[in-house]
């Protein structure tokens, strides 16, 4: 069962700051309870007691929120209720209540609430049990509570269940005006309670409020750093904290200068790693060099071993062979001896025995017979000389061996191993000339080397590598600059390493390029303008280059005479449109590049920025028109019948005596100019470069020119485009004729610069671009001028 504690209306004036302990306190210990502080246990308020108060409430009927009740009926309740007996004083808990809660700045409600109540003081005491002269409530549960201080839901809704019930049951023994007296005053009290709860909750916003005001550490987020302790901090901190005389600054500022700083840290780190990274590859490397040196010296020592060891063996053999070789003389020659010993001895015994025999009893003439042959037997046997020395002595020669070879392979033993296969380098950029090339390579180990030999030869499509020549150059260092070489040539090279033990097996093979050669350019296919020029070349190699770099250089008209040299570079193709200022002179000249790096200059080119050049194309030419020595000037020979065999070329013209120059492949504005005679009669103009040869200039869509021709009438002027002139006339003859070609505004006009005079316009869209076109239609001389600037006269007409 739950405990639940109530406390006497004497507490209405007690500090809200000791509500808590009192409400921890153990209600069976009386000893700690402050003045004025009556705890009671609910037992007190079951049975009997409880039933004096409400007695037809019948018991358990709460919501259970407070716990079931006793049914004990237990003294303590008529204590309970002679425990105050003193008049019940509102105005007086009214006041109590209103210094609790700070009301008394709001005099007018509490007098309108004390003018309601006061009048039923009276009532109050006469009808109060003594619960409410406690100022204690009842639930209609049985749950008791004290009505001034709790704010809990017991205060509300339940004191209303409370009242509604009470208003429905009649209790013995009272009237229903007392009733009704009694519900009055309790809904007043609550009225007061609530208003007063009311003012506690807005003068606690009012104070949460003010305390959101002040800075508070937890809550608010910090908004600027403090470069002296390194840490954010609040705005507050740095005027009235700790951090007043301390170095601030904009957290914003203070977060992009700590990115900087990571930033920069992190390319630091970077560049470690990397710098770790690669020396983790050289320990790397180092390792497997250990691990191959290892390799070889445990080779070299084995080999040296077994050297030594086939030396000793072999030495041993040989000695002991030449020991076995004494050892049989000597055993020969002592056998031999032994044996001629024995044969001696034997005749001996014989001879012995042959004389006792003789001695004995024999006849004179017997023993004289007898006698005789032994006499001679023993005298000859004593007269050989017997071989009673040692033939051979026992003890065997001295021999020394010679381990002076052994000594000299026990020496190596000791002394460097064989270097490793060297490494040789890939090319490295711009090592290469026309007919040279720079070689280097490295060792992995600390190897010593005496020197080196590099190998090379020639890589080449028409020629297998195996046929190829292959040469050999000792090298003191690691590098080497091979020459005598073919340009833009590949050549393969390899190398070796050689010291007093041995060579190192070869390196591989690595391949070269030898710079290219230089490239020519095709003067009279460079073509220019006056802010342009078109250069060609052809590039002189066998080979393919990989690009082609375009040098100019701008002569200046200064005192010193200065040269601005520029370049362009990576051109892919044998041509380049150069963009050039107008009225200047350059100095152009090409090279080439490949792998091995760039070749020597070209000769070099003048360009004049003066007005338009361009030359004749004479594979266009008829057979009978030829260019003279200077390039600008065509002639017609005499040839009475054009009928005769010709020998014509394949892009020429073949009925009309004409020639094409080079394209003008420039957009804007073009100038040239025609010297002619009178009395000559000629095509000039421009046309595409597809024209038709067949045909006649003018007398097709791809072409356009000025024509004249001497009738016995007059001289005869036609502008001609696919076979149709204008009807004009011209009076005077033109001996220099000018010719201005306008992409930009399609147009091509003719000028008589005799006497600055404009012939003719034509309006065309040019599709692509022209080529100028000259034609003699009578045997005679046509002399072009090109490259000149456009006559002031010109531009005003």
């Amino acid at each position: 069962m739950e405990n639940e504690f109530v406390f006497s209306s004497d507490t209405a004036a007690l500090d809200p700051a000791t509500e808590p302990a009192a409400s921890m306190m153990c209600p069976e210990s009386n000893e700690n309870e402050p003045e004025g502080l009556t705890f009671y246990h609910m037992d007190l308020y079951e049975s009997k007691g409880r039933l004096e108060i409400f007695p037809e409430e019948p018991a358990g009927r709460g919501d259970g929120a407070l716990g079931e009740t006793s049914e004990e009926s237990t003294g303590p309740a008529e204590d309970f209720r002679r425990s105050d007996q003193s008049a019940y004083d509102l105005e007086k808990e009214v006041d109590e209540l209103t210094k609790l809660y700070g009301l008394d700045e709001d005099k007018e409600i509490d007098q309108e609430l004390l003018g309601g109540n006061i009048a039923t003081a009276g009532i109050l005491e006469s009808t109060e049990t003594p619960a409410h002269k406690e100022g204690v409530a009842a639930g209609s549960d049985g749950s008791i509570y004290n009505a001034p201080k709790s704010s809990s839901p017991v205060n509300g809704s339940q004191h209303e269940k409370h009242m509604e019930s009470t208003e429905e049951q009649e209790l013995p023994g009272k009237d229903s005006q007392d009733e009704s007296q009694h519900l009055h005053n309790a809904r007043a009290y609550d009225e007061l309670h609530n208003h007063a709860s009311s003012k506690e909750e807005l003068r606690s916003d009012d104070r949460q409020d003010e305390q959101n005001i002040q800075p508070n550490s937890e809550e608010e987020a910090a908004d600027i750093y403090c470069a002296t302790c390194k840490i954010p901090i609040r705005a507050f901190d740095k005027l009235f904290g700790d951090h007043k005389d301390h170095e601030v600054t904009q957290l914003a500022n203070a977060v992009e200068s700590a990115k900087e700083e990571i930033q920069k840290n992190m390319c630091k780190l970077e560049e470690q790693v990397t710098e770790m990274e690669n020396f983790a590859s050289h320990l790397e490397e180092i390792f497997i060099t250990v691990e191959e040196n290892f390799g070889r010296q445990e080779q070299n020592f084995e080999m040296h071993y077994n050297e030594v060891m086939q030396t000793l063996t072999q030495r041993y053999e040989e000695k002991v062979e030449g020991l076995g070789e004494e050892k049989k003389q000597k055993l020969e020659a002592l056998y031999g001896q032994l044996v001629s010993c024995g044969e001696n001895l034997d005749t001996c015994k014989e001879l012995m025995e042959t004389i006792q025999e003789l001695c004995k009893d024999k006849e004179k003439a017997d023993f004289i017979k007898a006698a005789i042959p032994v006499v001679n037997r023993l005298g000859e046997f004593l007269k050989k000389d017997l071989d009673l020395e040692l033939s051979t002595l026992p003890d065997f020669e001295d021999r020394v061996i010679d381990f002076s070879d052994v000594q000299q392979l026990m020496d190596s033993i000791n002394t460097i191993a064989a270097p490793s296969a060297p490494v040789i380098n890939p090319q490295a950029p711009n090592s290469a000339t026309g007919t040279s090339v720079r070689v280097c390579w490295g060792l992995f180990s600390d190897d010593t080397v005496e020197f080196y030999q590099l190998y090379y030869k020639q890589v080449s499509d028409d020629t297998p590598s195996e046929e190829q020549a292959e040469l050999m150059l000792k090298v003191k260092e690691a590098y080497c600059t091979v020459t005598n070489l073919v340009p833009n040539s590949q050549y393969e090279f390899w190398v070796s390493a050689l010291n007093t033990t041995g060579v190192s097996p070869v390196s591989e093979r690595a391949v070269y390029v030898t710079a290219p050669s230089p490239p020519i350019i095709k003067r009279k296919e460079s073509r220019s303008c006056e802010n342009a020029a078109l250069v060609c070349w052809e590039s002189g190699n066998m080979n393919p280059v990989d690009s082609y770099t375009v040098e100019l250089s701008k002569l200046t008209n200064g005192e010193n005479g200065d040269i601005i040299t520029e370049s362009i570079v990576g051109i892919p193709n044998c041509e380049a449109l150069i963009q050039l200022e107008p009225g200047q002179s350059y100095i152009i000249s090409v090279r080439a590049v490949n792998m091995g790096g760039p070749s020597e200059r070209s000769e070099p080119v003048s360009i004049h920025t003066t007005g338009t050049y361009f030359y004749l194309n004479e594979d266009t030419a008829h057979p009978l028109l030829s260019v003279l020595e200077d390039g600008l000037t065509i002639a017609c020979s005499e040839i009475e019948n054009l009928e005769c065999d010709l020998s014509f070329r394949d892009n020429g013209f073949t009925r009309c005596i004409a020639i094409l120059g080079s394209m003008i492949p420039f957009q804007g504005k073009h100038y040239w100019e025609v010297e002619v005679d009178e009395n000559m009669e000629y095509r000039v103009g421009v046309a595409f470069e597809n024209t038709h040869r067949h045909g006649y200039l003018g007398a097709n869509s791809s072409s356009w020119c000025m024509r004249h021709i001497v009738t016995p009438a007059r001289h005869k002027y036609e502008f001609l485009h696919s076979g149709t002139t204008p009807d004009i006339r011209i009076t005077i003859p033109p001996k220099r004729i000018g010719i201005l070609l306008d992409y930009d505004n399609w147009k091509l006009s003719f000028f008589n610069l005799d006497i600055a005079q404009h012939l003719y316009t034509f309006n065309s869209h040019f599709q692509h671009y022209v080529h100028p076109c000259f034609a003699l239609e009578k045997p005679g001389f046509l002399r072009i001028r090109n490259g000149i600037a456009m006559p002031t006269s010109i531009t005003l007409l």
